[in-house]
């Protein structure tokens, strides 16, 4: 008769149980391959390489300022001042554009010219022309050659009144008085209004607005 199969005992190799198996990503020994660059590794985890960097018009991770920091705040100036005066586009001092400057210091200018040349009388065709000519395009020009005009054509009736009467001595008196106040405060005025300030004449009339 043959021996019945025993149950293997204590001393046996064969005892030892089966190796239990554990549920998880990698179910072999082998190690896990790294994923591409820029593909999601497992369990959620980023690749080797990191997240990709972000679009232009997503806002930086964090609540962080980009690289040169906050831009400056609504109000102020940015770093080094604002551009200086005609880097806006016009030539500064509350002028629209050259053209404008230039028939304002005309009728300025011109008008001081044109007391000392005619002997204190024509002191008024220079505004006179600035506003005929600039004056119905550019209230700046109207302004300042109305200004110019109201004050030299009040003296140049004075200066002309004077050489009328320049038969006797007070007459030398108005053409004197007519001639120096005319180029003088026509000069100032010109220069005001090359910084681009409307002067104000003294001992002025109002003819025109």
């Amino acid at each position: 008769m043959t021996e019945p199969p025993r149950p293997p005992g204590p001393g046996d190799p064969g005892n030892y149980p089966p190796e239990p198996t554990f549920p998880g990503p990698f179910p072999s020994a082998e190690p896990p391959t790294a994923p591409l660059s820029g593909a999601p590794g497992p369990a959620g985890y980023p690749p080797p390489g990191g997240y990709p960097p972000p679009t232009g018009d997503q806002p930086p991770s964090g609540g962080y300022p980009p690289a040169g920091g906050y831009p400056p705040p609504g109000g102020y100036p940015p770093p080094g001042g604002y551009p200086a005066g005609g880097a806006y586009g016009g030539p500064g001092g509350g002028y629209a554009n050259n053209e404008d400057k230039t028939w304002a210091l005309v009728a300025h200018f011109g008008g001081a010219a044109g007391m000392i040349i005619s002997g204190g009388v024509l002191g008024w065709i220079a505004p006179l022309v600035a506003m005929l000519a600039r004056g119905n395009q550019s209230p700046t020009v109207r302004a300042h050659a109305v200004t110019a005009l109201n004050f030299q054509l009040l003296w140049s009736i004075i200066g002309l009144v004077g050489w009328v009467l320049s038969c006797i001595v007070i007459g030398f008196i108005g053409v004197g008085a007519a001639l120096i106040l005319g180029a003088v405060f026509g000069i100032i005025a010109g220069i005001k209004a090359n910084e681009g300030q409307l002067y104000r004449y003294p001992l002025s009339a109002n003819f025109i607005k």
